[in-house]
């Protein structure tokens, strides 16, 4: 193997852990082997330039990231058909996992339902779930479905639709070693000592200060790093004096790392830089896109791109702007989007996605394009002569 192969592999080993940061013998056999493959050279680059972790062994490789901002909230776990988890799913998850710990080798749906519902009745909880409608039993098992996909349990007999419906149970097997790697935090939570949730959320992902200049620009170029490979886009206005001097005065040195390692494409503006994915992997919420949604999301995109990076449009100008939209592309966009109220559900999906992407901030009833968003203007068409 040429040593341009080699890099080759060692790279597309590198993208499947970004990517899924958990692979498991069962869900992900050929890339779990090509990570096993690099794992010395995987594991130097990620320490070094990032700060995580990477354990691999014949079973699983589980990268253990940590996320630049633990209040982004445009990134949330989601079930099979791509609903997003909310406070209720969340808190099952918790539920569940506490209560397979505890599990035998083996369990089935309706005993870890039971064990959720005991947990969930603690006093000290205050969480209402009692599974006697069947959104509470979806939310049980989209969490389920979830933990599957992950490797946590592994299905034996039976199936979550007859569990739904009330006509049958399911049996899992449940692997404690996957179970065991879902954790990320920087100490255990057992030492911490703090009441509040956001004391204790804090120290559980709080790093240790450095106390040496060179230590201290490691950590920087570490956050940075991480940085450029989990967000859309790095604004230098978001970083704090420290980052955005290292940033300016290291960036062609680290922005080369990172394409080295992982095949992403810098764009690199006035604003700041945005590691682009010319295969279009390397991402979770994709733009353009096809059908309805992404029509409806590249056209507000523009719309706002025409704007000012200080001029702030009200939701109710964006809301007519959609409306006008619906009723120009009705024949093309599915069924609906012309009925009274459409305009909405149409928008709602819109800027969800590209807050997401970091092109758009929201303030109460009003959106303001940032810098990123002016790559979806359009220029005026220009017709040459022959």
């Amino acid at each position: 193997m040429t040593p341009e192969e080699e890099t080759a592999r060692r790279r597309t080993a590198l993208r499947a852990l970004l990517v899924k940061p958990l692979l498991t013998v069962e869900n992900d056999a050929e890339r779990l082997a090509l990570v096993r493959q690099h794992t010395a050279e995987l594991r130097n680059w990620l320490t070094r330039e990032t700060g995580w972790r990477l354990l691999a062994d014949a079973e699983t490789a589980r990268l253990f990231k940590t996320v630049p901002d633990g209040d982004d909230a445009t990134r949330p776990a989601r079930g099979r058909t791509g609903e997003p988890f909310g406070r209720r799913r969340y808190v099952v998850l918790c539920l569940a996992l506490a209560v397979l710990e505890r599990a035998d080798a083996q369990t089935t749906l309706g005993q870890l339902a039971e064990g959720v519902l005991n947990s969930a009745a603690e006093p000290e909880l205050d969480f209402a779930f009692t599974l006697e409608s069947r959104a509470e039993r979806a939310d049980l098992v989209a969490v389920v479905r979830m933990l599957l996909d992950w490797g946590v349990l592994r299905r034996v007999a039976g199936d979550e639709d007859a569990y739904l419906s009330a006509t049958g149970d399911v049996l899992y097997d449940v692997r404690r070693h996957v179970m065991a790697t879902l954790l990320v935090t920087a100490r255990g939570p057992s030492t911490i000592g703090a009441t509040s949730f956001e004391e204790r959320l804090a120290q559980l992902v709080a790093e240790p200060v450095a106390d040496t200049e060179s230590l201290r620009n490691q950590e920087v170029r570490r956050r940075l790093t991480r940085k450029l490979l989990e967000d859309p886009v790095v604004y230098y206005d978001d970083l704090d004096e420290a980052e955005r001097a290292y940033l300016v005065s290291q960036r062609h040195a680290i922005v080369r790392r990172v394409e080295e390692a992982t095949g992403l494409v810098a764009e690199i503006r006035a604003e700041g830089i945005a590691m682009v994915d010319p295969d279009d992997e390397l991402t979770d919420v994709r733009m353009p896109e096809q059908r309805t949604d992404g029509h409806v999301t590249l056209l507000v995109a523009e719309h706002l791109s025409t704007r000012s990076a200080q001029d702030e449009v009200a939701l109710d100008e964006l809301r007519a702007f959609v409306r006008q939209a619906a009723t120009k592309h009705a024949s093309f966009w599915r069924k609906g989007v012309t009925d009274p109220g459409a305009e909405d559900g149409l928008l709602s999906v819109a800027l969800e996605k590209l807050t997401a992407l970091r092109l758009v901030e929201i303030h109460e009833e009003r959106v303001r394009g940032l810098p990123a968003i002016a790559r979806y203007a359009l220029d005026t068409p220009v017709i040459r002569g022959q």
